[in-house]
């Protein structure tokens, strides 16, 4: 499986990846912009606007009745965060020309499509129509109101807040709800236009494909070919952490147990110590034969939940728990011998073989979806490090207890969140 890239225009690339085992081809357009607390908000909603029509297809009813024509495509999008930078994100899913029951061709039909819904939305007096505006500016509101519904993903979010507080990686995808009645048609067409001048455009197609049919196919589209060169602003690279004090923050709601979540920082690595830093967290918090299950859960019935995650785009770890409040203090004492236990090398040989095998067994996954695929290559895309996944397999491989142990030596507890009754 490999990623063929071509520069249709600088600052615009093209990803072909054949992928056989697939009975659908999708196509993909990422726009990749840097995130900005006054812009946050805005990026958010452009997504649900565009998806209500374009310039051919003039209304959400239209666009369905289009997609249903075309032997059922499906087509979504939305707003991601990666590192330092704000994704807005569209997928258009459809069979693959050699399943269709006669001798029709729709592929070009669907890459058309989507780019007339990304590139060429429905306008109202030269901006965007007031009603679409309107109803977006809705949904976005009722997505931040229940931004507390999920008690444990709502404490996830306000460790990062903290934790990142006043840098990029700190703002909240969606954006800010005192920030909504301030958009108009107007502005937020202005603002649409900023992005589709100077982000960076990644399109994608994968499945059963003809590499050099679709570049072929991309390259006359006249909609791509009116669109500027540029640079493409985005952060390549993550401001990192200075190394500090630790910080705890405790808030009260009206929960029934304790959100507890760990922010931990990790100075600088080379990309050697980023495999050591996946096994690392494998062995904590990752697996469920990681040290937060067995130790924290399990033996000590001190956690409902008990886990942890490494973020590669920032290089940190965030540890979850959900306790019963009484027993915070002693979760966080049983947490912080945990993560002295790894920098001592309290750990088996059987703990790093589970690991590995674990991270493997997620490798190996990924070319099972078309959409797993698309993250990973664009995952590296935007860090610019380009990997195979034998290679990436094989540096997992390599990782030793002793890389494992100099990882741990780099980890420490940058913000304590506390979410209680």
């Amino acid at each position: 499986m490999k990623d063929n890239k071509k520069e249709i225009k600088k600052g615009i690339t093209l990803h072909c990846i054949k992928a056989n085992n697939f009975k659908t081809d999708m196509i993909t357009v990422f726009l990749t912009t840097k995130l900005t607390r006054e812009d946050v908000t805005k990026n958010a909603i452009i997504p649900m606007v565009l998806r209500k029509g374009s310039a051919n297809l003039e209304t959400e009813e239209n666009l369905n009745k289009h997609l249903e024509e075309m032997y059922g495509a499906g087509f979504d999008c939305g707003i991601d965060k990666t590192g330092d930078n704000q994704v807005l994100k569209f997928y258009l899913e459809s069979i693959d020309n050699k399943y269709l029951p006669s001798e029709e061709e729709i592929l070009e039909e669907c890459i058309q499509t989507l780019i007339d819904i990304v590139f060429d939305p429905k306008l109202q007096n030269g901006v965007f129509e007031k009603q679409y505006v309107d109803t977006a500016k809705e949904k976005l509101k009722i997505i931040l109101e229940g931004k507390k519904d999920n008690k444990m993903q709502y404490a996830n979010l306000r460790c990062q807040e903290e934790m990142y507080k006043d840098t990029p990686f700190g703002i909240y995808k969606y954006g800010y709800i005192e920030d909504i009645d301030k958009i108009d048609e107007i502005n937020l067409y202005e603002q649409y236009k900023r992005i589709i001048d100077n982000c960076k455009i990644d399109i994608f197609v994968t499945g059963n494909i003809e590499e050099d049919k679709i570049i072929e196919l991309f390259l006359k589209n006249e909609k791509l070919k009116k669109l500027n060169e540029r640079e493409g602003e985005y952060n390549r690279k993550s401001k990192k952490l200075e190394k500090r004090e630790e910080r705890e923050i405790i808030e009260n709601l009206d929960v029934t147990q304790g959100n507890l979540v760990l922010g931990l920082s990790v100075s600088e690595i080379d990309k050697k110590e980023s495999y050591s830093a996946v096994i690392y967290n494998a062995i904590f918090g990752g697996t469920a034969t990681s040290k937060m299950f067995k130790i924290v859960r399990e033996e000590h019935s001190l956690a409902y939940t008990a886990s942890s995650n490494y973020l590669r785009h920032k290089n940190s770890l965030f540890v979850r728990c959900g306790i019963e409040i009484e027993n915070y203090e002693k979760t966080l004492n049983l947490i912080r011998e945990q993560i002295a236990d790894m920098e001592k090398g309290e750990f088996t040989k059987e703990d790093i073989e589970n690991a590995k095998t674990s991270v493997i067994s997620t490798i190996k996954m990924i070319p099972d979806e078309q959409d797993t695929i698309i993250a990973y290559f664009l995952g590296q895309e935007l860090s610019e490090n380009k990997m195979s996944l034998d290679e990436y397999e094989e540096n997992v491989n390599k990782v030793t207890k002793e890389d494992i142990q100099e990882f741990a030596k780099k980890v420490s507890i940058d913000t304590i969140y506390f979410l209680r009754n």
